[in-house]
């Protein structure tokens, strides 16, 4: 199990077997300092989340405010106006959905990450051997960072569907020069 894992040249601090006195108070500090070391990956990771985060809760915020818009607009609207304010609330819809599953997976990131770091400590306080746990939850950390980016890509890809339905068909295509074809 050792030879799997030793990917990482710092598993075998984890793996340490430590005299049955071993304490908190007796760790060196040189163990210490190995898991600080280990624990500045997940620390990065969470910030680089955190931003990711941000970036998605106000697009939420933003899919919201147009919803609500819209549905003020739908109340006087010609049947042809009607029609585009239903069909782009539909997609405002699909897209709320979407940034509600995307702050989820990466909420789920930062939580396994924030895990990650505390099992990195504990192991080596209480030398347990939890390289194989250790490894999962920074693969599921991984997974769902990976989900919440795809629903974030899908989420930009349906606003600009939403675009084209506010821009009459003339002035959807422009040509190679960057003015709008006739």
């Amino acid at each position: 199990m050792d030879q799997l894992l030793s990917f990482n040249h710092y598993s075998r601090y984890l793996e340490v077997s430590r005299p049955e006195s071993y304490t908190w108070n007796s760790m060196s500090l040189t163990d210490l300092i190995t898991t600080l070391q280990l624990s500045i990956g997940p620390v990065i990771l969470i910030s680089g989340v955190g931003l990711i985060l941000l970036s998605m809760t106000n697009r939420l915020g933003r899919v919201i405010d147009r919803a609500r818009l819209l549905s003020q607009d739908l109340n006087g609207a010609s049947d042809n106006d009607r029609k585009r304010i239903i069909a782009e609330l539909k997609i405002l819809s699909r897209r709320a959905k979407l940034s509600r599953a995307g702050i989820a997976m990466a909420v789920l990131s930062l939580l396994l990450a924030s895990l990650l770091i505390i099992s990195l400590f504990l192991g080596t306080v209480l030398q347990i051997g939890i390289s194989a746990f250790i490894v999962a939850l920074f693969i599921l950390c991984m997974i769902s960072l990976v989900f919440s980016l795809f629903l974030f890509l899908y989420d930009i890809n349906l606003s600009l569907k939403a675009l084209w339905l506010e821009i009459p068909p003339e002035g959807r295509s422009v040509n190679k020069t960057g003015a709008g074809a006739k």
